[in-house]
């Protein structure tokens, strides 16, 4: 075994231990018709409502250019108004 071997990686049962919680959680947000993104976004709009774009990518440590098609994707279904985006 050498220190570059997937078993003595942090990043390894980190990334499983996320993929677990995402998976628990997608039952649920498909009968919102939310992906675990727009969910943490949703999240930090519950939280604070009228949250800028800066915000949220402050909050969730997103860019602009992850959030706005997330946001478009949101507006479309309903979720947001295009308020975010003035």
């Amino acid at each position: 075994m050498t220190a570059l071997d997937r078993e003595n990686q942090v990043c390894f049962p980190l990334y499983s231990a996320a993929n677990a919680v995402i998976r628990a959680y997608r039952p649920l947000l498909d009968e919102l018709d939310l992906t675990y993104s727009q969910y943490l976004v949703m999240m930090v709009l519950w939280e604070k409502d009228g949250a800028s774009v800066k915000e949220l990518g402050s909050q969730l440590h997103l860019d602009s250019g992850t959030l706005t098609p997330l946001l478009k994707r949101l507006e479309a279904k309903g979720y947001v108004d295009g308020a975010w985006s003035q």
